[in-house]
């Protein structure tokens, strides 16, 4: 079966100089990521007391498609007149997936929010990390059971079971 997504942790840290309508927002902010435009989402809970400069430090766990090209982080702040959209930013998947960086590699990024108008409206910490997919356990001949791949019988003396560890040395990596 084919794997169409892959599971993305986004910690959603904190946001800095919240305005609304030029001013200071004073509490009630939630942030809210989504992985394209019409999939899924998940929302924090809202920071009843941090004003302009929120504090959440929730991890919030979503399937990315492998198509998908951008995440996009919205916050909002609730007020008398209902729920506002305080600014937003588009992450690039490009900025966290791929290169030289290993899967499950914690990254630590930061964004200019703008608002409905195009305008600067603080910036969102977040740390964002792919989860490396599952291994399976492969049972041996002994009692106990190891990761890795089975291996079929050969001529050296039976099965078991073959492990490797990648070593990363500056722009390369190795198998050993």
């Amino acid at each position: 079966m084919a794997t169409t997504s892959r599971k993305l942790e986004i910690t959603v840290i904190s946001a800095e100089n919240l305005q609304l309508d030029r001013k200071p927002i004073k509490k009630n902010a939630s942030a809210t990521v989504r992985a394209e435009k019409e999939s899924q989402f998940r929302t924090t809970d809202m920071d009843t007391e941090g004003g302009a400069y929120p504090k959440w430090n929730e991890k919030l766990v979503l399937d990315l498609p492998l198509h998908a090209r951008s995440l996009t982080v919205e916050i909002h702040c609730k007020t008398s007149y209902g729920v506002r959209t305080i600014g937003t930013a588009k992450i690039p998947v490009s900025d966290f997936v791929g290169g030289f960086v290993p899967e499950g590699y914690l990254h630590f990024l930061s964004y200019r929010l703008r608002n409905n108008r195009g305008e600067r409206n603080g910036i969102v910490n977040i740390s964002v990390r792919m989860q490396a997919p599952e291994l399976k356990a492969c049972a041996t001949t002994s009692s106990h059971s190891s990761m890795g791949f089975p291996v079929a019988d050969s001529s050296f003396g039976g099965g078991g079971v073959a492990t490797g560890v990648p070593v990363w040395y500056g722009a390369y990596q190795k198998n050993y």
